[in-house]
C-alpha cells in the first residue's frame, strides 16, 4: 500500500508543477514578475510552483541547494509562461479531446487512493485542494492538445524510416534465449504475514512437495498438479507457466538465481528435484528453451513509428516554444529572473 501511495504522490507532482489558470483569483497577489499578449504571471504563482517542485524531490529523497533556488525559478517560469500561452490557443476540439483524457487522468490518479479523504490528504501535503489539482490536469491536457494538433500529428514517419531504424538498432530488437517452464510452489513464509514458517511447518511443507514430485514423476499431469497445489498466487491464472530469460540477459524478465539454474540445466520436459529459494520450495518442469531470436518488424513496426515520431517532435517543440513567446511579447519583468533566464538561454546557444 505504501508503494501505491507513493505511485500516487508522483503522478500528483508531474502536474503540479504548472500554473493553476482557471483559477486565477486565488493566486492574485505579489508582483506581476512576466506579462505578454494574453500573459501576466505573479511572484505567488511561482512560489507555487516552487514548493510543488521541491515536494517532487523530496518525495525522491532528494533536496535542492539555495544556490540553485534562482535557475530552479527561471526553469520553473519559463514553463509556467508556456503551459499558458499553449492553454491560450487551444481551440475547442482541443478542449474537447483534453477534457476526455483530463477526467481519465484524474479518475486514475484517484483510484490509487484509499479513499476520498485519503486522495484530498495527498494533495494538502503537497500544497493543494482537490480543485486545484483538478484545474492543474486540465491545463496539461490543453497543452498537450495543442502541441499535438500544431506539431505532432503532422509529422510523418515513412515505412523506410522505420525500416532503416530497425535495421540499425539490432540490439533493442534481440529477444535472448528463454526458457518456458511451469512450476509449484510450497512457502515457506506465511502468505499473510511473509514471516518464515516455523522449523516443523517448513519440514512439512518439505514432505508435502516431495509426495507431489513423485506423482509428477509417475505421470500425473503437471498442469493439473500446480492447479491444485501451488501456492504462488498467480497460480490460478497462469497455470503455474512463466516465460523468462537469464538474469544477465535480462532482468527485468528473470527468475530468482536457483530458480534461474535449475529451469536452464533442465532438458525439455524433464522434472527437476526440489528447488529451494527465498519464496520455498518448487518443482520445475521445462517445456522448452526457446533459442534468442530478433523481433519481427511487424511486431514493432507501430512502437518504432511512435518513437521517431516522439523524438522528432522532441526537436521541434524548444523551437515551437520560442515562437509562441515571441508571438506574446513576453517580457519578463522581475530583473533577477530575466538576468538568470538571459544567460541560460546564451548557454544553450553556444552548445
Amino acid at each position: 500500500m505504501r508503494a501505491q501511495r507513493n505511485c500516487l504522490v508522483l503522478a500528483l507532482l508531474s502536474t503540479a508543477l504548472s500554473i493553476t489558470l482557471f483559477a486565477a483569483d486565488e493566486f492574485a497577489l505579489g508582483p506581476v514578475i512576466a506579462k505578454g499578449t494574453g500573459l501576466e504571471i505573479r511572484r505567488s504563482q511561482l512560489d507555487d510552483a516552487f514548493i510543488a517542485f521541491r515536494a517532487n524531490l523530496a518525495a525522491r529523497g532528494q533536496n535542492i541547494a539555495e544556490a540553485r533556488r534562482e535557475a530552479a525559478e527561471a526553469q520553473l517560469l519559463d514553463r509556467i509562461i508556456v503551459t499558458q500561452l499553449l492553454v491560450n490557443k487551444a481551440t475547442a476540439a482541443d478542449k474537447e479531446s483534453a477534457q476526455t483524457n483530463a477526467v481519465k487522468f484524474f479518475q486514475e490518479s484517484r483510484k490509487m487512493a484509499e479513499s476520498e479523504a485519503d486522495f484530498a490528504r495527498h494533495l494538502k501535503s503537497l500544497g493543494m485542494t482537490v480543485a486545484q489539482f483538478t484545474n492543474r490536469v486540465m491545463e496539461q491536457a490543453y497543452s498537450e492538445a495543442v502541441i499535438t494538433r500544431v506539431l505532432k500529428t503532422p509529422i510523418t514517419i515513412s515505412d523506410d524510416d522505420i525500416k532503416k531504424f530497425y535495421e540499425t538498432n539490432d540490439a533493442a530488437f534481440k529477444n535472448p534465449d528463454l526458457a518456458r517452464a511451469t512450476h509449484i510452489l510450497f512457502g515457506t513464509k506465511d502468505m499473510k504475514t511473509g514471516l518464515p514458517l516455523s522449523g516443523d511447518e517448513k519440514a512439512a511443507k518439505k514432505a508435502k512437495a516431495e509426495a507431489v514430485l513423485q506423482r509428477a514423476r509417475q505421470g500425473e499431469d503437471f498442469t493439473t498438479l500446480a492447479e491444485a497445489f501451488s501456492e504462488d498466487p498467480s497460480a490460478k491464472e497462469n497455470k503455474g507457466e512463466y516465460k523468462f530469460a537469464r538474469a544477465k540477459d535480462d532482468p527485468r524478465r528473470a527468475m530468482v538465481p536457483e530458480f534461474e539454474a535449475a529451469a536452464f540445466s533442465l532438458k525439455t520436459n524433464q522434472i527437476s528435484d526440489l528447488v529451494l529459494t527465498d519464496f520455498g520450495w518448487h518443482i520445475i518442469k521445462l517445456h522448452e528453451l526457446i533459442p534468442a531470436k530478433k523481433t519481427e518488424l511487424t511486431e514493432v513496426k507501430e512502437k518504432i513509428r511512435e518513437h521517431l515520431t516522439q523524438r522528432e517532435l522532441e526537436k521541434q517543440m524548444p523551437g515551437f516554444f520560442a515562437q509562441v513567446k515571441k508571438e506574446a511579447n513576453v517580457e519578463i519583468v522581475d530583473e533577477k529572473l530575466r538576468a538568470v533566464m538571459e544567460k541560460a538561454e546564451k548557454e544553450r546557444a553556444t552548445k
